[in-house]
């Protein structure tokens, strides 16, 4: 074939046997780029006002968590384990809320909302690795509370500050290892054909089933993953949560009465949070349009609900926020600091 006088010899028979070939090969080697993100709504109406909605939504979820970081951190008294490991919680909460609510926000303003093939990795990696890993931090809240109404005279020796870190850093290590066996199901997954994915974010069951290769074996392989971090988790926490509402139970006294409300707040939260995680992931008969609502429910409404379940019910947590607001926000600082911002700005 180095002499092009053969290949004008060519029967046409020949040249139409060596055409679809290449096409062939060429078809093989392309490879989807970006995705398309369906969005919530198809209502170019309704835009406007989602992006109102959750804007502040967003923003009220920064400030909260925040806001409960800040006060554990600068009130001594909440220098316990279970402050800790819920400052924890609430930047767990900061980073599902972020790793694709921004990137919704700002597509409610465009009307082609697309991502690309790396970013989409990105957003699948990340919502793995900080839900599995408030998955295992939710368990352990849930020793801690056994700790303290179980083995009330031990829990200083069960509960110190190694642990509370070992106990943090697992939590970590487990939604690693979990975010990158599920990648590891989707990023030699060939995509050549359709790019549409009928969600907000990239979810790996809704990314999975636009290969082009029948993916019945990965799809299970991640649900039973996901599936059995799930359930597992779940039961820890259903057996953990029995025991101690037994032992309280047991017990009346004004102590008692107190772990009653941080318990209810305990069992509030699982339950918010694992609800939807179960139900997309581990219940096969869910629709598209419900998986939507729940992956909205848990990655911005449980985040948001979190800091005022545990506010609203928690006495030591509001007397040390009117503590930060008197320390940070005094009238004659705050009037100060704007005098200087204006300075600033006019000179």
């Amino acid at each position: 074939k180095e002499n092009p006088l053969i290949d004008l010899c060519l029967s046409p028979v020949q040249v139409a046997r060596e055409v679809p070939a290449k096409s062939m090969n060429e078809t093989n080697y392309s490879r989807v780029t970006e995705f398309v993100l369906l969005g919530l709504s198809n209502s170019q109406e309704l835009q406007p006002f989602l992006f109102v909605i959750f804007s502040l939504l967003y923003v009220a979820i920064l400030l909260g968590n925040f806001l409960i970081i800040l006060t554990v951190t600068s009130d001594s008294h909440l220098h316990t384990p279970m402050y800790f490991l819920l400052a924890n919680l609430s930047f767990v909460d900061i980073c599902v809320a972020s790793f694709a609510t921004p990137k919704m926000i700002a597509d409610f303003l465009v009307e082609h909302k697309t991502i690309s093939f790396d970013a989409c990795l990105a957003q699948i990696f990340f919502v793995h690795l900080f839900t599995g890993s408030e998955m295992v931090l939710l368990v352990s809240m849930a020793y801690d509370r056994y700790a303290a109404i179980c083995k009330p005279l031990h829990y200083m020796t069960i509960m110190n500050r190694r642990v509370c870190i070992i106990l943090v850093l697992i939590s970590w290590l487990v939604g690693f290892i979990h975010t990158t066996s599920q990648l590891a199901f989707t990023i030699n997954l060939p995509f050549c054909g359709p790019n549409k994915v009928d969600s907000f974010f990239c979810d790996l069951p809704l990314v999975t089933k636009l290969a082009c290769i029948d993916t019945y074996v990965v799809s299970l392989l991640i649900v039973a993953d996901s599936g059995f971090l799930s359930m597992s988790s779940f039961l820890l926490l259903v057996v953990s949560y029995t025991v101690i509402l037994i032992t309280v139970r047991k017990r009346s006294s004004a102590s008692m009465a107190k772990a009653r409300s941080t318990l209810t707040a305990h069992i509030t939260v699982v339950t918010l949070f694992f609800g939807p995680c179960i139900f997309i992931y581990v219940w096969p008969f869910s629709s598209y349009s419900v998986d939507k609502v729940l992956a909205v429910f848990y990655t911005i409404f449980t985040p948001i609900l979190n800091p005022i379940i545990y506010t609203l019910r928690n006495k030591d947590m509001k007397a040390a926020m009117l503590k930060v607001k008197s320390r940070y926000l005094k009238s004659g600082q705050v009037s100060a600091v704007i005098r200087n911002v204006l300075f600033l700005e006019t000179k």
